[in-house]
């Protein structure tokens, strides 16, 4: 039997998250320019999470971690909607709720917070995490919303709380 915890960042996280992150995309071959692969605040996490309004969560599996997901309050967005970002499993721990456990941890935490709108960015290339996605209730959308600087998504999804 696995033991499966979600708890809060830490600021020992930092490096195996970004692992987990640039591997994660490297695997589905979109580790590419304009995706958060680039994004140099992949590399802190922690210090990036601290900001108000903003949460992540990690999952561990018998001690291990294997992903994390969060919200983020990115730029350009209405006040009342937050994006869920960073959102990576390692692929032994795909396929064992991890994913489903997250998200509804995302979107607990975005509603508390006093979100009433949750909005993603993503690729086609992740057509697991696209039917999840449409599973919890997020439409897609006909284009950006805000200003990410993800220019390497291309799939847009919006979730009212």
């Amino acid at each position: 039997m696995q033991h499966v915890v979600i708890r809060t960042i830490e600021p020992a996280d930092n490096k195996t998250l970004a692992e987990i992150v640039r591997s994660s995309l490297a695997e589905f071959g979109v580790d590419k320019p304009g995706t958060v692969y680039y994004d140099p605040t992949t590399d802190h996490l922690y210090e990036l999470f601290q900001t108000p309004k903003s949460g992540y969560f990690v999952a561990l599996v018998n001690n291990e971690i294997v992903g994390g997901a969060g919200i983020f309050p990115s730029n350009g967005l209405p006040s009342d909607t937050c994006e869920l970002v960073k959102m990576y499993l390692k692929k032994h721990a795909r396929g064992l709720g991890l994913g489903k456990l997250l998200i509804a941890k995302c979107l607990e935490t975005a509603k508390e917070t006093g979100y009433t709108q949750v909005y993603l960015e993503t690729m086609p290339e992740l057509k697991k995490a696209l039917s999840v996605y449409e599973k919890f209730g997020f439409h897609y959308l006909n284009g950006p919303m805000g200003n990410t600087g993800h220019f390497g998504c291309d799939r847009w999804m919006l979730k009212i709380l």
